[in-house]
């Protein structure tokens, strides 16, 4: 039974995809331009950028006359609203149970807001548990949060795939452990010459169905 250990972002959730609608939704109300919308994302990178951070940056750009905090809470609950479950993602891992295979979410985060993420989407019902960083302590890449989410589901780590959209995050620590990984490529190319996945695929339907293609 291979063990696989899936990113939440942009690989089993569209986060990027529930962004930009809160976002076009969020300009229009503030009665900005949705020339703007390029901006708003670049400046969120994919979720990357601190919220805080981004709070202060909406601010001062659109000179909104409210505390941060506000559009802090604005830019957590937002985007979930928007945020579901593709059908075909959740048949496709029923399906890699049913042939064996025990998919694990390793995410890093923060606890309250991965957890109502998964638990909102109905994603919870597919998988067979999951790993928040904030919980553990310890953010991907570092291999011991991989190590945590195979103990959590009493299996051993050797053999397991890693699957996500980080080059950093998912297959930087799938090559620090020396596992296969499956990089969703969301129309870049691969520039690191540091590690490569092993397999390159559109969207983790095709990387569930690339892992068992390989057993």
């Amino acid at each position: 039974m291979p063990l696989v250990l899936i990113a939440l972002d942009d690989t089993l959730l569209d986060r990027s995809g529930a962004f930009r609608l809160w976002a076009k939704g969020f300009l229009d109300e503030i009665g900005a331009p949705q020339a703007d919308l390029e901006w708003l994302l670049s400046v969120d990178a994919d979720g990357l950028t601190p919220r805080w951070d981004l709070a202060d940056l909406i601010r001062d750009r659109y000179r909104l006359n409210v505390p941060s905090i506000d559009i802090l809470e604005e830019l957590r609950e937002g985007p979930l609203t928007f945020e579901r479950l593709d059908p075909l993602v959740g048949c496709a891992l029923r399906i890699a149970g049913d042939a064996g295979l025990v998919p694990v979410v390793v995410t890093n985060g923060p606890t309250e807001i991965q957890d109502t993420r998964i638990r909102r989407t109905g994603l919870d019902q597919y998988i067979a548990d999951w790993v928040i960083s904030e919980r553990a302590g310890v953010s991907k890449p570092n291999p011991r949060i991989f190590a945590l989410a195979a103990q959590r589901v009493r299996m051993r780590l050797g053999g397991a795939w890693v699957v996500g959209d980080s080059p950093e995050a998912d297959i930087g620590g799938a090559a620090a452990m020396g596992l296969p990984s499956v990089w969703l490529h969301r129309g870049r190319e691969w520039v690191d010459n540091r590690f490569a996945p092993t397999r390159v695929v559109g969207n983790v339907i095709q990387g569930i169905s690339a892992i068992m293609a390989a057993q």
